[in-house]
C-alpha cells in the first residue's frame, strides 16, 4: 500500500541543492556550539583564579561570620548553637544602640562633605587651564598615602599639647585655650569625619571629574545661548548627566565608610565615652578585646542587612534611569 506524500516534502528531499544548504546549516550549528563550548571553557578558566580568591577570602569568612554569630563561642571554646540570642543581647545593650547611631552619622555626614567638595573641586579642575596634571596628581596623596600612616599624623594633629591645629587657630585668634578635639564625645566624632573626608575626598573628586569631560561641552553651549546662567547650567545639565558615575561613587563610599575600622581604631579606639565606636570597632572590642567571638561575628554582621538595602535601592535608582534614559 503507497503511502500518500507531500509534494513539498518530496521536492525538498528531491532537490540537492536545498539537501547541501541543509547539511551546510548543519555544520555550521555544529561548530557554533562546539566554538560556544570552547569560549565558555576559557571564560571559566580565566575566572577560576578570581572565584577561588573570592571564595576563600569573602565566601567562606562571610558563612563563619554568620556560623559563629549564632554560637556563644569564646576564645579557645567552640560554643553551642543558640540561635538569634546574640542579635537580641546586643539589640538590647545601649553601647551598640550607640555604636548604630554613631554609625549612621558618621556616614551620612562623611559622605554628604566628600560628595559636596568633591564636586567642587572637580569643577574647579575641569575649568583649569594650566596645571592640571600636577594637581590632579596632588591631590590624589590622600587617598593613596596608607591609612594608618595618614591617621597618626592627624592624631599628632589633634594632640591638645602639639596640636597644629590649634597653634594655628590660637594665633589666628579663634580660641584663647586649648582644645582637645579627641576627648569630647562632639569634638571626636567632628574630628573623625573630618579625617575621613581629607581622605576619601580625592576619590570623588577624581571620579566626578571623569564624568564631567564626558560631557559633551556643546550641551553647556546650547543652554548659555537659551540663557541659562552657570548655576542652571550646573544643575539642570551637568547633575543630571552626572547622576550615574555619582551613584555608584556614594554607593562605593557608603560601603567603605559604614565599614570603616582603621581611621576610628587609631584616633579614638571608640571613645571617649563609646562616643565614636562604629560596627567595625565596637565587634573588634566584644570579639578580640574580650575574646567574646560569637557576640563579636553578632555585632560584625549587623550592618549587613543595612548595606544590603543600600546596594539594593542605588542599583535600583541606577538601572531606573537608564532605563527612562533608553526610553527618551
Amino acid at each position: 500500500m503507497n503511502r500518500p506524500t507531500d509534494p513539498v516534502t518530496s521536492t525538498a528531499l528531491a532537490s540537492p541543492a536545498v539537501t547541501r544548504a541543509a547539511l551546510f546549516g548543519l555544520t555550521r550549528l555544529r561548530r557554533s556550539t562546539r566554538t560556544e563550548r570552547r569560549e565558555w571553557l576559557l571564560a571559566f578558566v580565566l575566572l577560576l583564579p578570581a572565584l577561588t580568591m573570592l571564595a576563600l577570602f569573602v565566601a567562606y569568612p562571610f558563612a563563619r561570620g554568620i556560623r559563629l554569630g549564632m554560637l556563644d563561642s569564646v576564645v579557645g571554646r567552640e560554643g553551642q548553637f543558640i540561635g538569634i540570642q546574640n542579635y537580641i543581647k546586643l539589640w538590647y545593650d545601649s553601647i551598640f544602640q550607640r555604636t548604630a547611631q554613631n554609625t549612621f552619622i558618621y556616614t551620612a555626614c562623611a559622605t554628604f562633605l566628600k560628595l559636596s567638595l568633591g564636586m567642587l573641586v572637580a569643577l574647579m579642575l575641569n575649568n583649569l587651564i594650566g596645571f592640571k596634571r600636577l594637581l590632579r596628581a596632588s591631590m590624589l596623596l590622600p587617598w593613596i598615602v596608607p591609612t594608618v600612616l595618614s591617621t597618626l599624623a592627624w592624631k599628632w594633629m589633634f594632640d591638645p599639647t602639639f596640636s597644629i591645629v590649634n597653634w594655628i587657630l590660637y594665633h589666628l585668634g579663634f580660641i584663647q585655650v586649648r582644645v582637645d578635639w579627641l576627648g569630647g564625645p562632639v569634638a571626636a566624632i567632628t574630628s573623625v569625619i573630618l579625617v575621613n573626608v581629607w581622605r576619601g575626598m580625592p576619590f570623588f573628586a577624581i571620579t566626578l571629574l571623569a564624568g564631567l569631560q564626558t560631557i559633551n561641552p556643546d550641551i553647556h553651549e546650547a543652554a548659555a545661548i537659551d540663557g541659562a546662567n552657570a548655576w542652571q547650567r550646573f544643575w539642570r545639565v551637568t547633575w543630571p548627566l552626572l547622576m550615574p558615575v555619582t551613584m555608584v561613587v556614594v554607593l562605593f563610599s557608603v560601603i567603605q565608610t559604614f565599614a570603616d575600622f582603621q581611621l576610628v581604631y587609631i584616633l579614638t579606639g571608640g571613645g571617649p565615652a563609646n562616643s565614636t565606636h562604629l560596627f567595625a570597632t565596637y565587634a573588634y572590642q566584644i570579639g578580640i578585646a574580650t575574646g567574646k567571638l560569637g557576640e563579636g561575628a553578632a555585632a560584625s554582621l549587623a550592618m549587613f542587612p543595612v548595606l544590603f538595602l543600600v546596594v539594593l535601592f542605588q542599583l535600583w535608582y541606577i538601572r531606573r534611569g537608564e532605563g527612562g534614559k533608553g526610553g527618551a
